[in-house]
């Protein structure tokens, strides 16, 4: 369905595109889609929810005593495993209709700002002060952004936890 979706997305534009015209090209019902999705905008933002989990699982299973920089080495590392080379390409293609879409680009917005939420009170979940959470929180997601925009790109063909890598190298030496 998913696929489905991303195709007439493409093909007339997303506020043309319907639920039934998505459930009819994945070949289901419209009741079998809203079984998986409350709306057609939930196909682009269905992973946001597994993306939260990950990155708070991951902070959480850091080993005790770990510092705020271990922290946010467990959180983007579990958030490189979200990203596959298969998923690549749909992600790339996700991005161009957001980007086309201003009501789906605050949408994402709004998903973004869940995320650091979570990933804030995650930090905090493991004894991080309120303010170093936040700044941990920020660094995590600048990086992860970075990371994502570059992964997206056109001709990249790195490993994503390979760029969330290059992008923290990339602060630490801003930062000296």
């Amino acid at each position: 369905m998913r696929a489905a979706a991303l195709e007439l997305f493409e093909e007339q534009g997303y506020e043309q595109a319907t639920v039934a015209g998505i459930a009819e090209r994945a070949g289901v019902t419209e009741r079998t889609f809203y079984r998986y999705f409350a709306d057609k905008r939930e196909v682009l933002f269905a992973g946001s929810q597994r993306l939260e989990q990950s990155l708070v699982a991951g902070i959480a299973a850091a080993p005790d005593g770990s510092n705020t920089a271990a922290l946010v080495d467990a959180a983007l590392t579990a958030l490189a495993a979200n990203f596959t080379p298969q998923q690549q390409a749909f992600a790339r293609r996700r991005s161009a209709v957001l980007g086309a879409n201003p009501a789906l680009r605050e949408r994402e917005l709004l998903k973004l700002a869940s995320l650091k939420a979570a990933t804030i009170a995650a930090f905090t979940d493991r004894g991080t002060d309120e303010g170093r959470s936040i700044l941990a929180a920020e660094v995590t997601l600048s990086v992860f952004h970075i990371a994502f925009t570059r992964w997206i790109a056109g001709a990249e063909q790195r490993e994503f936890a390979d760029l969330q890598r290059e992008a923290l190298a990339e602060l630490r030496s801003v930062l000296g």
